[in-house]
């Protein structure tokens, strides 16, 4: 090897070159491979290998260095070659900084989601590690999206992303789809310390999640940067009796040996006051309720609590695998049910628990076998249990008070009832880059569910006898042509395949008589999505999808108590359109950042969720395809930043689902309520918010902030809004939520002390109606955190 260098060094000097080598590495110590190195002025270049290392040869003399990569701040060095010479240059590349939504995000993943051709952003969440809240509430800033909640801690939250419910929105936890895990660990319950960053799609989504997701796509993104360890730990504690904890810590050894873990509970009373009509029970045995009369009072039997832990064990930065892991995931929750699907159904005894279990395999390696060959490989199952138990002899009202039934049992519907789930989840992404222009994608999805239920009571609400099972294949592959940096295109096409099995009722309401059914489906989709950097700073997007959403196992077989099944729904289609136009100017240390995005959806068989009343006491909800809508809308959003020390921005929101089923199935008749908005869904919604920072208060490495955010929502009805006197029409009514924080972080965020008041004005909130939510409230929060 000697002679060799030495010949190559004679060589070099015989021809007056020199040469350069090195390796590029990123701001978080990983190999940044494919990254351009050029000596500045000159002709004279190349790229990193897999490994981030190069080598470059050039004429004796004094040179500028630069090395740039996609996601990452460009670097210039000086260097000065001689005749046989040899010069090391190691290079760290900085990832960018861009402000984006709520809080400032950076390049290592974050960059690299925004410069797609897909109508995407994402949230740094360790920005929000020192508040008190859930991952559900962290996104409800992000332009075009809607956080709808059913009541307080642990109770059901629907998110919509620019105008698409909650089942149009599918959640994937590091590109993992968390399809059946059941409410034991779902995006309301995980602490939002629990990501690193969240990224959300919205609209067209990329082929690599494999999803048949209409409304976008939310992937929480854990921190995997190489550690030798660390722990994150913290306690929050306020109103109604919540408490809050989490604990996460973990190793890397010097062999690529690594572990992790993650745990974390909730638990609230729920206790807050609401405002509502009150059935009163009379000591003649009636009852009694005044219309005109709106009374205060406290919720009584709404206690949830739900615990989870998370380990990982594997190998990272190995010849054979870049991340190897073995995961298992317990979680369990609990939870009192005080009302239905409407606040005037009471209830005092029913309650619902469950449980999961979930082992996991994730495996990814770049370059594999070949330069540019790229292989993902997880998998997960998920073994989860619910029990619905409704057995109370009483019926209860909003004092608390009780009354017994004269023999009838069951408060909805009588049942002491659990039902199993098993879910397979699995994965294959495979990437292959020709050179830095081209890029093809393949990903296969499979989902397998299978639910065993049984009851020691008969209920009308399902036929326990029967086993259910839903079964989703979904194959897509995508092609991304990516010229320069200034633009590249997408083109992709998806194969979606579903077969469900389970009981239909054949009565007239709906419920009972039940008869085995077998459903199958299948479909094509395909689309495209192109960005284009017109100037310095702005950036254009456009993408056109022809998608499908297949029904998921609540829509097909209900919960089986508040909600039914219906396994005869049909796939939704939809035609999507998104444009997109962003702009980022930076003056001094002034920061602007402004974006705005149109939307158009065309929908076919559209899936609308129904509250229907069955017999007496007994409201559930239902599922039914809905001829057409058409979704139209836009978003706006905007930030300011100055020098880290303000932060001021926010969004507007307008989405209008339209009816577009212009005839009665089966009469030929028009529809009176064609070319009307679609019920139960709010339309337009914003927020804003502003935070200030003091840097070195009190300490060099402490900082003080003070943030105040807003949330408004316009009113909108319950029912169609063109149907029945203005007068008697329901709705949920315009809202305006303000909330405000405190948090000071000692020795640079070692240390952290948080106090926030949430809706601080008192408001009456709603997201459903009649259901409301929690008046004003106040948390403190305590956090540790140590790393090397």
């Amino acid at each position: 090897m000697a002679l060799l260098l030495a010949m190559s060094a004679s060589a070099q000097e015989r021809s007056g070159k020199g040469m350069v080598s090195g390796k590029v590495i990123s701001a978080e110590g990983g190999v940044v491979d494919f990254a351009t190195i050029y000596l500045k002025g000159t002709t004279f270049g190349t790229s990193t290998n897999q490994q981030g290392l190069y080598r470059l040869d050039a004429p004796e003399g004094e040179y500028v260095l630069v090395a740039s990569a996609i996601g990452f701040a460009t670097v210039e060095r000086k260097i000065r070659l001689t005749a046989g010479g040899r010069v090391r240059a190691d290079v760290t590349l900085p990832v960018k900084v861009q402000s984006l939504g709520e809080v400032t995000v950076s390049a290592g993943g974050v960059k690299r989601v925004n410069q797609s051709a897909f109508n995407a952003i994402a949230l740094d969440a360790k920005e929000l590690h020192n508040s008190t809240r859930n991952l559900s509430e962290a996104l409800a800033k992000v332009p075009g999206v809607k956080l709808r909640e059913a009541g307080g801690v642990g109770s059901d939250v629907n998110l919509s992303i620019d105008g698409f419910t909650g089942r149009h929105v599918k959640l994937f936890i590091d590109g993992i789809p968390q399809e059946g895990v059941g409410n034991s660990f779902s995006l309301n319950n995980i602490p939002v310390n629990f990501a690193e960053r969240v990224e959300v799609y919205r609209g067209v989504v990329p082929v690599g999640f494999g999803t048949d997701a209409l409304g976008g796509v939310v992937n929480v993104v854990t921190n995997k940067s190489r550690r030798r360890w660390f722990a994150d730990a913290s306690y929050s504690y306020g109103s109604f009796n919540t408490h809050r904890s989490y604990v996460n810590f973990g190793q890397t050894f010097r062999g690529g040996l690594t572990y992790e873990v993650n745990a974390f509970q909730n638990y609230s009373d729920n206790s807050y006051h609401i405002d509502t009509y009150v059935e009163h029970f009379n000591d003649d045995g009636t009852t009694s309720m005044r219309e005109d009369q709106v009374e205060r009072v406290r919720r009584f039997h709404d206690t949830y609590h739900n615990e989870a832990v998370t380990a990982k064990v594997g190998l990272v930065d190995k010849r054979f695998a870049d991340r190897l892991m073995l995961g298992f995931t317990y979680a369990r929750s609990y939870k009192e049910i005080q009302n239905g699907v409407i606040q005037s159904v009471v209830f005092g005894e029913k309650f619902r628990r469950g449980h999961s279990l979930m082992p996991s395999f994730e495996y990814r390696k770049r370059n594999l076998f070949t330069r540019g060959f790229d292989l993902t490989l997880t998998a997960n199952y998920n073994d989860n249990l619910t029990q619905n138990v409704d057995t109370s002899a009483y019926r209860f009202n909003w004092l608390g008070e009780k009354k017994y039934m004269d023999g009838k049992l069951g408060e909805q519907s009588y049942q002491n009832a659990e039902f199993k789930n098993t879910n397979w989840n699995g994965t294959l992404t495979a990437t292959y880059r020709l050179g830095e222009k081209h890029t093809f994608t393949v990903n296969h999805v499979l989902n397998d569910m299978r639910r065993k239920s049984r009851s020691d009571i008969t209920s009308g609400i399902s036929d326990y006898s029967v086993p259910k099972r839903t079964r989703k294949n979904i194959t897509g592959l995508s092609y991304r042509l990516m010229p320069s940096e200034r633009w590249n295109l997408s083109l992709f096409g998806k194969y979606y395949h579903q077969l469900n099995t389970g009981t239909v009722s054949t009565s007239s309401t709906g419920i009972g008589s039940y008869t085995e059914s077998r459903q199958k489906t299948s479909a094509l989709g395909y689309g495209a999505a192109g960005t284009y950097f017109a100037l310095k700073g702005l950036q254009l997007k456009l993408s056109y999808e022809k998608a499908y959403r297949l029904p998921t196992s609540d829509e097909l077989f209900g919960d089986d108590d508040l909600e039914m099944g219906a396994i005869e729904l049909k796939p939704e289609k939809s035609d999507n359109l998104n444009i997109n136009i962003s702009y980022t100017h930076q003056w001094g240390r002034h920061e602007l950042y402004a974006e705005a995005t149109g939307v158009y959806r065309d929908t076919k068989d559209y899936i609308r969720r129904m509250t229907d009343k069955y017999s007496g006491n007994a409201y559930y909800a239902s599922f039914v395809n809905h001829g057409k809508v058409v979704t139209k809308g836009f978003n706006l959003s905007a930030r300011y930043t100055y020098d880290g020390w303000v932060s001021l921005g926010g969004t507007f929101n307008s989405m209008d689902a339209i009816n577009k089923e212009r005839y009665i199935a089966g009469t030929g008749e028009e529809s009176p309520t064609y070319n009307v908005r679609i019920p139960n869904q709010p339309y337009m919604y914003a927020n804003a918010d502003l935070s200030l920072y003091w840097r070195g208060c009190l300490a060099k490495e402490n900082t003080l902030s003070l943030t105040y955010d807003n949330l408004y929502m316009h009113t909108f009805p319950l029912y169609w809004e063109n149907l029945g006197a203005e007068a008697t029409k329901k709705r949920v009514p315009e809202q305006f939520a303000h909330n405000i924080g405190l948090t000071y972080s000692v020795k640079g965020g070692r240390y952290n002390f948080s106090v926030e008041c949430k809706n601080f004005t008192d408001e009456r909130l709603y997201d459903n109606f009649s259901l409301q939510k929690a008046g004003r409230a106040f948390y403190g929060k305590v956090r540790i955190y140590f790393s090397k």
